[in-house]
């Protein structure tokens, strides 16, 4: 198990628009004018206020700007120049060092994110396989698709953890709507990317010596993104299908019994992933510790082996069955999933070892699920991808954005709430349900609803009235911004 740091502890003297206004202030470089910083705070702070379709346009009625001009918001991600990537993305990677301490490995995430879209002429569009259907029937849909590189934050001792979004990567297929400025490029392609950057900025920061341990799904368990991963102390760990060939060292050969021809690369075929079931002997118990619960699972270690197309990049295999238990006082079992992880080069110069304690890796392979927790929040509660913003430059640029924003909100959060329950003035109330063991989206949300409402410019908008009309005028007009804010429109 990792062993837990510490964190940010809830405090109620450090509000969240305090820490939210230094977060974005140390941004700024990264807008081509301060009006232009100013217009991209404002849409922030409006996109928190709208309770339908999360859009410019809605970011506008909820702040009461209808009566301005509204095209110099949404030049914001159409023109060229005004926001830059490169520079938002590095600063928010060096706000988030801080609370990763350099002793331990740096643990990130890759995965493929689809922005579901209707138009068949938006630049990166292309036809999908649909997240949405079922398996046994599955179907296309229109989206755009990209890479997203995340960090995970510091487990506490509940095992508790969050997923920072540090970059979204375009990674549009052959056969989409081209893009300016983007290439077509395949999943693992932009993955590789995306580690390099990372890679880069940690080294830039005086962590050249800090490993880099990467988890991701099956997409990609694929020999050429382990042939190029940068350098030996990059770890992939990757799912793979239980049907995954795999094969064993080539071993010493003797010279007399060589003949001609090149050194062999691989050895024999290996056992596929799932024929390890069947053993009897072999399977270690553990008991892991994730958001507050107790997992109760088995694995085995084998290996190392070779992938096709990667012989110099060994891996070993690692073969999971978790238990669940259920209510009724019995248990089922979930399907076994397996996982590839990069293997070290031993002291010897000879063997090969495993990067990192098995129960070390496994804990980190569940908390990948903090990136779909990340996808759901954002596209649900966030609304990434809503935005109106059809154009070459602005469909892909307004998602970064967007993305971006929830990062720094999220980071805001956790620097004055930690990774705790958070203040109990906004946890919502219930009888039957005493809350989770950490603060929820919508606990943040409404924090910072209730923190901007606080505030000095802005007033409570339902109160009691006294008085004749020209009084109510008053009040009637402050609940405009609010109702129109809510409309679906």
């Amino acid at each position: 198990m990792p062993q837990p740091t510490s964190t940010p502890s809830a405090s109620p003297t450090t509000p969240l628009l305090e820490a939210l206004g230094r977060l974005l202030l140390s941004h700024r470089p990264a807008f081509l004018q301060e009006r232009t910083f100013l217009r991209a705070k404002a849409l922030i702070l409006g996109h928190l206020f709208c309770f339908a379709r999360r859009t410019i346009t809605q970011a506008l009625l909820a702040l009461g700007l209808t009566d301005h001009d509204w095209s110099a918001f949404y030049r914001l991600f159409g023109v060229s120049g005004r926001i830059d990537y490169e520079i938002l993305s590095g600063i928010f990677f060096r706000q988030t060092l801080p609370h990763l301490p350099p002793s331990g490995s740096y643990v990130a995430v890759v995965d493929g994110v689809q922005i579901p879209r209707s138009s068949r002429t938006m630049p990166g569009t292309s036809w999908l396989k649909s997240p949405r259907t079922p398996p046994f029937s599955p179907g296309p849909h229109r989206a755009q698709r990209f890479l997203h590189l995340a960090a995970l934050l510091p487990a506490t001792e509940e095992g508790y953890s969050r997923a920072l979004p540090l970059r979204f990567e375009p990674a549009f297929p052959q056969k989409a709507v081209p893009a300016e400025g983007f290439e077509p490029k395949k999943q693992w392609e932009a993955a590789l990317e995306a580690l390099r950057w990372l890679r880069g900025n940690l080294d830039e920061s005086g962590r050249e010596g800090q490993p880099l341990l990467v988890v991701a799904d099956g997409d990609f368990s694929v020999a050429d993104l382990r042939r190029a991963l940068p350098g030996e102390g990059v770890v992939l760990m990757s799912r793979c299908a239980k049907n995954r060939a795999l094969y064993e060292p080539p071993g010493a050969v003797p010279q007399e019994g060589r003949g001609r021809g090149r050194p062999r690369k691989y050895g024999e075929k290996a056992r596929k992933p799932s024929e390890w079931l069947a053993e009897r002997e072999g399977w270690r118990s553990d008991r892991l510790t994730v958001r507050g619960r107790g997992v109760p699972m088995r694995w085995r270690l084998e290996g190392p082996y070779l992938l096709k197309g990667a012989p110099d990049r060994p891996v070993f295999l690692v073969a999971v069955k978790v238990i669940v238990r259920v209510r009724s006082g019995g248990r089922r079992d979930r399907k076994p999933a397996y996982w590839l992880v990069s293997a070290l080069r031993g002291e010897d110069g000879a063997s090969w070892e495993l990067p990192y304690p098995a129960e070390e890796l496994l804990f980190w392979a569940w908390q990948r699920w903090e990136v779909e927790v990340c996808y759901r929040e954002m596209k649900s509660g966030f609304g990434l991808g809503e935005a109106q913003c059809w154009g070459a430059r602005s469909a892909i640029v307004s998602v970064r954005f967007w993305a971006w924003s929830y990062g720094v909100l999220v980071l805001a959060g956790f620097r004055c709430w930690g990774l705790g329950r958070g203040p109990a003035s906004v946890r919502p109330a219930g009888r039957w349900w005493g809350g989770s063991g950490r603060w929820s989206m919508g606990t943040l949300w409404r924090g910072y609803r209730s923190e901007v409402w606080g505030s000095g410019e802005f007033r409570a908008v339902v109160v009691p009235t006294r008085g004749g009309w020209p009084k109510k005028e008053a009040l009637l007009a402050a609940m405009g911004n609010a109702v129109a804010g809510s409309l679906r429109g």
